[in-house]
């Protein structure tokens, strides 16, 4: 961030880099420059064209109408075309370094023509004391070829929970196009309600179906890439599911949205392919609960899910003995499907 002033606790803020057109760049690491006192979380993203031709903008879905701020910055989208995401952090999180012979191309003849950082503000102390942000990431670039290209899929829901309740948000999409995916990293984003993230490949068909863990972490914890701990490969006809769950322990109702009192529920997979053709579809969503379930979706097996899948793992994908955990212990919940005529119980133990 080139010394920005965040004005509002909230405020989403990007900029941009325009990329060498003529030769690509491989990224093989990434290392956070930033501080969760200040930043909330980061995001890069690659671009066919920057939302905003402006050194800064507003690239949040919040729009502030404040008169007394002293920036006014123009409000925009993160992409005016061909957004894809690359990286993200929050909570303190580590280096991020990629495996031997695998990076993120970018630049020359993609499709990503800029990098933009968008940086979600959670506290503005020191703007109100006359300080500037210099917030962002140190890449690890090199110009030679790399064999293998990384990518991300990003699986995320809306959706909204009752008071006082426990809930899941869910999200599975089948993979249409004729690819084999490696993951290799997986990252988990909720805000302060969230339990556990998990995210699955899926194969096969009814009584056959297999649904392989490829991550499961809770979001409390420092929130960077971590490494996928089974050699998976997800190809043409596999779904990629991924579920959060949270406790409420508020007395309203909170749905997902975009500021630190809202609530997010994100799964990302860092993946590698042999080439550079990555996932033309890197984004999964769905509305979430009450509307979706993994047991409305006829091509799901709920009775296949692992066991363990709404669990707390122990550390370090989990806290460690005694820390607290925001919603309790050795809470039950039934979770009713109408569709199904049937009632799937899910499970927390931390």
């Amino acid at each position: 961030m080139p010394d920005v002033v965040a004005n509002h606790v909230d405020d989403y803020l990007c900029t941009s880099l325009e990329m060498d057109k003529d030769k690509s760049t491989y990224i093989t690491a990434f290392n956070p420059s930033a501080t969760s006192k200040d930043a909330h979380h980061i995001l890069l993203f690659g671009c066919t064209e920057p939302g905003s031709e402006k050194k800064i903008w507003n690239c949040g879905e919040m729009v502030n109408t404040d008169d007394s701020s002293e920036e006014d910055y123009e409000t925009a989208p993160i992409c005016a075309s061909g957004s894809t995401i690359i990286y993200a952090w929050a909570m303190d999180a580590e280096k991020t370094e990629l495996p031997n012979d695998v990076a993120f191309k970018v630049g020359g003849s993609t499709s990503i023509k800029y990098l933009v950082l968008q940086v979600h503000y959670a506290n503005i102390d020191k703007f109100k004391a006359g300080k500037t942000d210099r917030s962002g990431l140190v890449l690890t670039t090199t110009s030679n070829p790399t064999p293998k290209t990384a990518g991300v899929m990003l699986l995320l829901t809306d959706g909204a929970m009752a008071s006082h309740s426990l809930e899941v948000f869910e999200v599975a999409c089948k993979i249409q196009q004729d690819i084999v995916m490696h993951p290799f990293a997986f990252r988990t984003h909720a805000h302060k309600l969230g339990l556990v993230n998990s995210g699955y490949r899926v194969r096969g068909e009814n009584d056959d179906q297999e649904w392989t863990e490829i991550g499961r972490r809770s979001p409390q914890l420092p929130q960077m890439f971590y490494p996928v701990q089974k050699d998976i490969t997800i190809q043409q006809g596999d779904y990629v599911a991924a579920v959060c769950t949270m406790y409420n322990t508020n007395s309203h109702v909170v749905r997902i949205g975009p500021t630190g009192n809202d609530e997010m529920c994100n799964f990302y997979m860092m993946y590698w392919v042999d080439g550079d053709q990555l996932l033309d579809e890197d984004v999964c969503t769905s509305s979430g609960p009450p509307r979706y379930y993994f047991g409305r979706d006829r091509h799901l097996n709920i009775d296949k899910i692992p066991d363990d899948a709404f669990h707390i793992p122990p550390p370090p994908n989990g806290p460690a003995p005694g820390e607290p955990l925001q919603g309790g212990h050795h809470m039950m919940m039934q979770h009713g499907e109408q569709s199904h005529k049937k009632q799937h119980r899910y499970r927390y133990i931390n």
